[in-house]
Order: C-alpha cells, then sequence, then structure tokens
C-alpha cells in the first residue's frame, strides 16, 4: 500500500476499538463489585442487610445443584419473549396503522392514549378475575408492557417520514407495500429497535410485577419467597440474574438492528 494511501485510510480512535469498549463496559461493574466486597467483608454493614459476593454466588450454586435456578430462569425467559413477541407484534402494527392513514390516528390514537396512561398494576387485579393466576395472565400483563414503547415510537416515526420522499416514491409507481418496504420502513429502522429495546427493557419490568404477585416459579417467585424467608442473598442473586439476562436480550435486539440496518438502508 502507497503512503498516500496509508495517510488517506481512516484511523480508528481509541474510544471506538472492541477491546476498550468491553474493557470500559465492565469497568463499572467490576468496581461495583470491589465496593460491595469491602462494604460486606470490613463489617462496615452488617451481612445481614448486605450479603458477600460470595454468600451470594453460594446461594446460586445450591439453587442451580437442586435444578430450581434453571428451571426458574428458563421459565421467566419464556414468558418474556411470548409477551415480547405479542406485544411488540401488535405495537408494529397498530402504530404502522395510525402512523400511515389519517382516518387510524383519528380513530385509534385517543383511545390507544388513554389506555397507555393506565398504570401497569391496575391491570392486574382485571386479568386475574378474568384469566385467573395462570400463564394467560402474566403474558397478557407483558405484552401490554411491550405494546406501547413500540406502538409509540413507531407510529411517531412514521408521521414524520420526510413527505417529499413519499411522493417522489410515488411517482415511480411505490404505492401500498412495495412503498412502505422500500421507502417508509426504512426510514423508521432507528426509531423501530428503539422501541423494541424499550419494549423488551418493560417486558423484564412487566415480568417482575406479574410473577411477584402471582407465581409458583420464576425469578420473580424467587423475589417473593426469599423476601418471605429472609434470604437476602437470594434476593441479591435474583436481582443479578434480571440485570444480567435482561442485558443480554437487549443487546440480542441490538444486534438484530444492526442486521436491519444493513438489510434496508
Amino acid at each position: 500500500m502507497s503512503t498516500a494511501a496509508t495517510l488517506a485510510a481512516p484511523r480508528r480512535t481509541l474510544a471506538a476499538r472492541r477491546g476498550v469498549i468491553v474493557l470500559g463496559g465492565v469497568l463499572l461493574p467490576l468496581l461495583i463489585l470491589a465496593a460491595w466486597q469491602v462494604a460486606s467483608t470490613s463489617g462496615l454493614i452488617p451481612s445481614s442487610r448486605l450479603p458477600t459476593p460470595a454468600m451470594v454466588w453460594e446461594a446460586g450454586v445450591n439453587l442451580a445443584a437442586s435444578g430450581k435456578l434453571g428451571l426458574y430462569i428458563a421459565i421467566s425467559l419464556q414468558r418474556v419473549l411470548i409477551g415480547f413477541a405479542v406485544g411488540a407484534a401488535a405495537g408494529l402494527f397498530l402504530g404502522a396503522i395510525v402512523g400511515l392513514s389519517r382516518a387510524g390516528d383519528i380513530l385509534l390514537a385517543p383511545t390507544l392514549g388513554a389506555i397507555r396512561a393506565v398504570p401497569s398494576l391496575a391491570w392486574l387485579p382485571l386479568l386475574v378475575l378474568w384469566m385467573k393466576l395462570g400463564e394467560s395472565s402474566k403474558i397478557t400483563l407483558i405484552a401490554i408492557g411491550a405494546f406501547f414503547p413500540v406502538y409509540t415510537t413507531v407510529s411517531g416515526a412514521l408521521r414524520h417520514v420526510d413527505k417529499n420522499l413519499v411522493e417522489a416514491a410515488r411517482a415511480f409507481g411505490l404505492n401500498g407495500v412495495r412503498l412502505f418496504t422500500t421507502v417508509q420502513l426504512p426510514a423508521v429502522i432507528p426509531a423501530v429497535i428503539s422501541g423494541l429495546r424499550l419494549a423488551l427493557a418493560q417486558a423484564w419490568l412487566f415480568l417482575v410485577a406479574a410473577e411477584l404477585l402471582g407465581a409458583s416459579m420464576g425469578l420473580g417467585y424467587l423475589l417473593s419467597e426469599s423476601q418471605g424467608n429472609g434470604r437476602l442473598d437470594r434476593i441479591f442473586l435474583a436481582i443479578i440474574l434480571l440485570a444480567v439476562i435482561g442485558k443480554l436480550t437487549d443487546a440480542l435486539v441490538g444486534l438484530l438492528g444492526r442486521w436491519a440496518q444493513n438489510r434496508w438502508t
């Protein structure tokens, strides 16, 4: 490679290097872990209020050995993924109707806006009366939580697609589904991915609410059971698992977003 070509090649800044990004991402958790270790082992905070990291690890090992930990994780993950899929699909569908259709905006937006203002826990008594304390009520609650972030971001983004771009596409004979997939969808891909990530975070939040109030298995149930038994080590374990699994699922949606942007933009 010539000297001129070498000089012309873009240099990656230090902050853009993968190793630096990974190290930067784990730095704060490591600092928190170190502070936790010092505070819990030095006597600064008694173990009755703050278990040591070793105690939490041991609680996880014991639950895993009994087979409960893997089962609880699998059940909670299944509930989140099903509820998220249902809620996100409904949000995409109705968001597209409201964002693309003036009639849909007039007929649906006010009612959906009012429903959105209802606090999440307000749905629980109704769902319990209609569906009892089974899987249907939990998944429905999670789907409600996942629906509104997707619906709001998609409908808002579609309303603000450049009208000149749409008119130009129509002039070239694009209409209906072809117009949507060729012009409108690529224009709102970043908003769709942002809505999906928010919806996934809401799905985990609503999962815990559902399992705290009525479940016999799952990470939310582990929180509730551990509170009743005074097992702080298991409470910390459940919180850490929710954080880690939530972050992993969010990272998967982020990868989906990168693929979608490369595919449609």
